[in-house]
């Protein structure tokens, strides 16, 4: 079987592995990334946007399944223009990926269908009327534009934003900016809790979900700094959180398939991977958003502990006859290595030195994301440069030899040393505790 896997970063990287076993890898990357061609039979640097240019080589190559892995070629129709070739794909068309493309289309496919664990929320296009909202609007806000911002569009009372008022500035801006490529803004309600993920595989009728995990988007130590594409996560043993109960897992994944009916019933079938962003709340699960694909950093969590064929698996998304999967009972941290000054100007060009053997001889795995290859040396870009994942028994376990196998990375990089850590998940328990109570 030969499978192209559509992306550049480390959750690509994730994904090339998971299928190496078992299928010839094709790529098509918008950097050389190093982990992806080592593993893949043939590869081409190019926009991953460009939807000719893929099917081209695609096609060229006599690929027999696609796997998408960003969100910018789902939103370009890339799968759509694969399936005109017939090359069923792992990733939804383009309508159906609207559910993370198009923030609004998501929040009225909760009201239209009446599924549970969405939140107040009112979408704008006008700045007159988002201001006579916002005069009037009683609860904290959350400003998202409808679409597509790298994960760093998004900004919320009481962490980015002093007040409303604040808010509605930078609502305003959204707008007239065309801030993620419409000019419309969403505004929600802030909803207290504790952040989590759940991911599934998707067949267009049936999900079948993975291990939750909870990602660290703030780029800084304790919970601070600017929101970043996410800089590590982790996940528990039972599959479930530290703060997490079954019933609150439940309740999410019931959230997924409802939507996953009511995306078949607007757009057709979808299938490849959806991912829901949720906040626990006093109320159970709250829905914050979907991603139409694997998260990076929590597709490195989930893929390392899948005893299942991940070969079957996309066979069953593309022919609509998706099995069950099962993975390892293990806990895993990720923890992703950054160049200084990301996210607002990392530095890029700059040359890091990777000891790949030793990481793996600890039990440590070696993902690598945007960073560029020339001969056999390896060079930042301004994103994310690499992760470190780390599976043992337990979280605490896992941490600490993320932790230690960090040193074995040497450049103008840092990371959060705090992801996983007994201090920082024992706050997150406590934090929900509280709000229980």
């Amino acid at each position: 079987m030969k499978i192209l896997v559509v992306g550049t970063g480390a959750r690509e990287h994730a994904i090339c592995s998971a299928l190496a076993d078992e299928a010839t890898i094709y790529s098509v990357m918008g950097n050389r990334n190093p982990g992806i061609s080592r593993l893949a039979r043939e590869f081409t640097v190019a926009p991953e946007v460009d939807t000719e240019g893929v099917v081209r080589f695609a096609s060229e190559k006599g690929v027999d399944m696609a796997f998408i892995g960003p969100e910018a070629p789902l939103e370009a129709g890339l799968v759509d223009a694969l399936e005109e070739a017939g090359i069923p794909s792992v990733g939804p068309t383009r309508d159906a990926a609207r559910i993370e493309t198009d923030k609004s289309f998501m929040r009225k496919l909760f009201e239209d269908y009446r599924i549970p664990g969405s939140i107040t929320y009112r979408v704008f296009s006008d700045p007159e009327e988002l201001r006579e909202f916002m005069e009037d609007f009683d609860r904290e806000a959350v400003v998202k534009p409808v679409g597509l911002t790298g994960g760093k569009g998004v900004k919320i009372v009481g962490e980015h934003l002093r007040d409303n008022m604040e808010a509605l500035k930078y609502a305003t801006e959204v707008i007239e900016k065309r801030i993620g490529g419409h000019p419309s803004v969403v505004i929600e309600e802030r909803v207290v809790g504790e952040e989590f993920t759940v991911q599934a595989f998707s067949d267009g009728e049936h999900i079948v979900p993975m291990p939750a995990v909870q990602d660290h988007p703030h780029a800084y130590e304790g919970d601070q700094g600017p929101i970043t594409g996410g800089m590590g996560s982790y996940s528990d043993s039972d599959g479930l959180l530290p703060f997490l109960t079954q019933k609150d897992y439940e309740d999410a994944v019931e959230i997924m398939q409802r939507t996953v009916d009511a995306i078949r019933k607007e757009t057709g079938p979808y299938r490849g991977i959806l991912y829901g962003q949720f906040m626990l709340s006093a109320d159970g699960p709250k829905l914050i958003e979907y991603n139409a694909r694997f998260g990076d950093p929590e597709a490195m969590n989930v893929l390392p502990l899948l005893e299942s064929s991940m070969l079957e698996i996309c066979e069953g998304i593309v022919d609509g006859n998706l099995k069950s999967a099962s993975f390892m009972n293990l806990a895993t941290v990720c923890k992703y290595l950054v160049p200084e000054g990301y996210p607002e100007s990392g530095v890029a060009g700059a040359e890091i030195k990777v000891d790949e053997k030793k990481i793996e001889d600890m039990g440590v795995i070696t993902y690598y994301a945007a960073v560029n290859q020339e001969d056999d040396h390896i060079y930042t870009s301004s994103s994310r440069a690499l992760a470190l994942v780390a599976p043992a028994d337990d979280i605490y376990s896992a941490e600490e030899l993320c932790e230690e196998a960090t040193a074995h990375v040497k450049g103008r990089l840092y990371h959060r040393r705090d992801i996983g850590t007994r201090e920082l998940v024992e706050k997150r328990i406590k934090h929900m505790e509280d709000l229980r109570s």
